[in-house]
């Protein structure tokens, strides 16, 4: 007989250990029943059962998921009783964890080298119809077929028996038994390294127990998609689709499916992953330093709930009867389904539950329809400027549906063909947006630009500084041709910009980036249409620094009071005699600079006649000139100080008139 290996008798050798086990703690079923899909990246589970007496339910999981189901994880038994606890098993290492034992089973290890390293446990075994007991000496191999195991029998003996004849044998200490029992435990998990399972465990009682399990786990983002199909006359239909990814790992068979429209905050925890501390070593304080203290500060957050409002009562579903209104063979007719979705508010979220249940396979997905109903809609051309020459063919949907409509696309038909394709965002109730779905080449729009000069329309005045306040008004007129004979309705988006008011007229409605009009366009004619705005900007100066001419411009304003007029004109007139007094001196200078420069070409003259003779009546006339240019300048060093006396108190004077303006 060949040597038998660990892995060929292990399942013999605990066989009865195992059975025992599992006989001690069945596992239970626990069938996902609810599922509940979001837009931010999880999903609702909801798992129910029956939990018998001392039984135990297994969730099994990916590793990825682990931190949100034990975030999110609860347990309710439905018939009123209390389970004992949630197990799970860890997320260390699995190398870590069989580190822990004191023995190792190898994937080709002989049932005598594992044997081997239980020296001194005892051990009970059957051979035969025989039952035999003792310590373990020793166990090994005795040549290439045969494996022995030495024991101590009670008896005081020394007994060698070959372990090919043993049927089944187990440890006499339980808790070397269950060590053997975890280490192969521990060994299963290493060959799913892909699923974790969480343990359920009932308390025990005479009843069975039924048991929810909720909990949240990543999942794909459900998607909405719409069809919008104009009729010949009255409101059109509106059909949504939710697209479901069952991606879980599990089936989905009959469960309870609802999808949530809106995003609330979630996160991950690293809640699986143990976490380990450094901690300190402990020695008497007078052999250490005293370690300082970290005291960290308190939170409190403080949240805040809003009431939904209440929706209008919308517009009857499409039952069975919507086909008698369909002509035959029209593309655009609603599909023939059953919408039969019901629709609720959730605080700021809005939950669709599929009203049958639903069936979804692992790695499958799935179009459920949750909508088709009329809608309130028109059909438009929508502008702006930066789509060229042709607007968008457009429709304001305005959602009486009682419904949130979840954002996505729309495959728009007209008269029962395709028309385009929109996107659109999360559209609450009673809320209306704008969708383009085409080009619309029988219209076009060209723009033309215009500005006035700027013209001040306020001065104020206070502490010495003078804001003008200054208007351009600015005009673009865009010029719409409508070559189609039909009449049309233009949306117009005009660019808001900062600073600037609009003029003269209204827009229909205002979005945070654009004012929007509603130009009707005639038949086969040609529109112009004209959006007038204002920019206001202030300049400041202070008072002092501003020029004669600029004070004039400024009084000659009729936005001017009677009060502010007179300051300004008090301060105009100072400035006009200050502006003067500055002439006057810059005169009186400019003249005794060029005497004064004469003075020296004088002197220079009459030395030089000096060395001349025959040249006295020349000397006397220059003495003459010099006498009568000293007396000259002797003037216009008196006007000069005077001038600067002058100057001097209308400065002054000034200065009184600038501080006490205000207007």
């Amino acid at each position: 007989m060949l040597t038998k290996t660990l892995a060929n008798v292990l399942a013999v050798v605990l066989a009865a250990s195992l059975t025992l086990s599992a006989a001690e703690a069945p596992l239970a079923d626990l069938p996902v029943t609810q599922v509940t899909l979001y837009k931010h990246g999880v999903a609702h589970f909801e798992r129910s059962g029956e939990l018998k007496p001392g039984s135990t339910a297994r969730l099994d999981f990916k590793p990825g998921e682990m931190n949100d189901v034990l975030k999110s994880l609860t347990v309710t038994d439905r018939n009123g009783g209390k389970v004992a606890g949630v197990r799970y098993d860890s997320s260390e290492p699995v190398e870590r964890r069989l580190a822990e034992y004191s023995f190792t089973v190898g994937n080709q290890a002989s049932l005598a080298a594992f044997l081997d390293q239980m020296k001194g446990s005892r051990i009970e075994m059957k051979i035969g119809p025989s039952d035999t007991a003792g310590t373990i000496i020793s166990a090994h191999a005795v040549g290439p077929d045969r494996e022995v195991l030495v024991l101590l029998l009670d008896s005081g003996d020394i007994h060698t028996y070959d372990l090919s004849a043993t049927s089944s044998l187990r440890f006499s200490d339980p808790k070397l038994q269950n060590q053997l029992r975890g280490y192969l435990a521990v060994m299963n998990l290493s060959r799913s390294k892909d699923r974790r399972s969480v343990y359920i465990d009932s308390l025990l009682s005479a009843n069975a127990r039924n048991i929810v399990a909720s909990y949240m786990t990543p999942a794909p983002l459900w998607k909405s998609s719409y069809r919008l199909m104009f009729n010949a006359t009255g409101d059109p239909t509106l059909e949504g689709w939710a697209i479901i990814d069952n991606t879980s790992g599990d089936d989905w068979n009959n469960v309870r499916l609802s999808v949530v429209s809106g995003k609330p905050v979630s996160f991950i925890s690293n809640l699986y992953e143990p976490k380990y501390v450094n901690r300190p070593v402990a020695e008497l304080a007078e052999n250490q330093a005293a370690q300082p203290v970290v005291y960290l500060g308190a939170m409190r957050d403080q949240g805040s709930a809003k009431k939904a409002a209440d929706a209008p009562a919308p517009p009857p579903a499409l039952g069975a009867a919507r086909m008698e209104m369909m002509v035959a063979g029209n593309l655009a007719a609603p599909s023939s389904i059953a919408a039969a979705a019901t629709g609720q508010q959730m605080g700021e979220l809005f939950e669709y539950s599929f009203a049958s249940p639903v069936t979804v396979r692992q790695g499958e997905s799935a179009m459920l329809p949750f909508l088709q109903q009329k809608i309130a809609a028109r059909k438009l051309l929508v502008y702006s400027e930066n789509y060229g020459v042709n607007p968008r063919d457009a429709a304001e949907l305005t959602n009486n549906t009682g419904k949130t409509l979840d954002g996505g696309p729309i495959t728009v038909y007209d008269g029962g063909a395709y028309a385009g394709e929109a996107l659109v965002e999360t559209l609450p109730m009673t809320d209306k947006r704008l969708i383009s779905y085409g080009v619309d080449l029988g219209t076009r729009v060209t723009t033309a630009f215009d500005s006035t000069a700027a013209v001040v329309r306020e001065i104020q005045v206070k502490r010495g500084v003078l804001t003008a306040r200054t208007a351009v008004q600015e005009t673009k007129t865009y010029t719409i041709k409508n070559v189609d004979a039909k009449a049309k309705t233009l949306v117009l988006e005009h660019p808001q910009r900062y600073g600037y008011t609009l003029l003269e007229r209204k827009a229909a409605e205002t979005t945070p980036s654009a004012y929007r009009f509603e130009v009707p366009l005639a038949a086969s004619g040609t529109t112009t249409f004209a959006v007038k705005e204002e920019r206001l900007f202030d300049q400041t100066n202070g008072i002092s620094n501003v020029t004669p001419d600029v004070m004039t411009s400024y009084l000659q304003n009729k936005s001017l009071s009677d009060n502010a007029r007179r300051q300004l004109q008090e301060i105009a007139q100072k400035k006009n005699q200050i502006a003067a007094n500055d002439a006057a001196f810059k005169s009186a200078t400019d003249e005794f600079t060029s005497l004064t420069q004469d003075q020296g070409r004088i002197r220079s003259n009459i030395e030089s006649l000096n060395r001349v003779s025959g040249q006295q009546d020349q000397v006397q006339q220059y003495a003459r000139q010099l006498a009568m240019t000293e007396t000259r300048l002797a003037q216009l060093r008196d006007t000069q100080s005077n001038l600067r006396k002058q100057k001097a108190t209308l400065d002054g004077e000034l200065a009184a008139l600038i501080d006490k303006a205000e207007f």
